[in-house]
């Protein structure tokens, strides 16, 4: 047993310990930039979502079923992760941008946000140019809400999508719930169905603004009997 004794044996044993140790965390770094270990989403239907039980943010809230929101019409609808992150900011003012394309369109842009606290709605109509909504349930974020804790902070893309909304002038706070995940929808007028549907894979993923407005496109108004005449 005389090896026990030996200082090369230790230092070799520590420094196997340590190169395993920076081993499994460089794995555990790489795995988790990665999608393996995200939740994939459950597609949402139409009757899903025509059923959902919405809020108006007035003082006295009036509670109507969400297919209100585009059975005329059709619409573009933001499920939003956090109003005061500045990331969700950042893409609430590029659909923002295509408003005036909508508006020639005939189609509405719309959010829903899960809470109403303190100002943060208020503080986020600036970057949003459409009407908000409560959804108090949370069901635009399911049928299968997702959620990104802590491992969102080591994804590379995380940090890259981060760093493009501080350099683009966005900023935000730490108010609210902010780890079930958002997305974006597209949806036709009456039965027309779900033109397009996305779902947010980790902070900051933006929809494409281009598939908004070609999704748009597409929607086909009701037309009245009246019209019709």
């Amino acid at each position: 047993m005389s090896f026990l004794q030996d200082p090369s044996f230790f230092t070799m044993g520590m420094w196997s310990i340590g190169a395993g140790a920076v081993g499994a965390a460089t794995l555990a770094l790489l795995l988790a930039n990665t999608d393996i270990f995200l939740s994939k989403p459950q597609q949402a239907t139409l009757e899903y979502l025509e059923e959902i039980d919405l809020k108006t943010l007035e003082k006295e809230p009036r509670t109507f079923k969400a297919k209100e929101l585009w059975e005329k019409t059709g619409a573009v609808i933001m499920a939003v992760r956090r109003p005061g992150c500045f990331l969700c900011r950042e893409e609430a003012a590029e659909l923002s941008s295509l408003k005036p394309k909508l508006d020639e369109l005939g189609i509405p842009l719309y959010a829903v946000v899960k809470e109403q606290i303190k100002t943060e709605v208020e503080d986020f109509q600036p970057y949003f140019k459409g009407k908000i909504f409560l959804d108090e349930k949370k069901m635009f974020y399911g049928p299968q809400r997702r959620k990104m804790m802590f491992m969102g902070f080591v994804r590379l893309g995380v940090w890259n999508n981060f760093f493009r909304a501080r350099n683009g002038g966005f900023s935000g706070n730490l108010e609210g719930e902010g780890f079930i995940l958002g997305g974006v929808f597209v949806l036709g007028s009456g039965k027309q169905g779900i033109l397009l549907e996305h779902r947010e894979k980790e902070f900051g993923d933006k929809v494409n603004p281009f598939s908004v407005l070609e999704a748009a496109k597409k929607i086909k108004p009701q037309i009245s009997a009246s019209e019709k005449k």
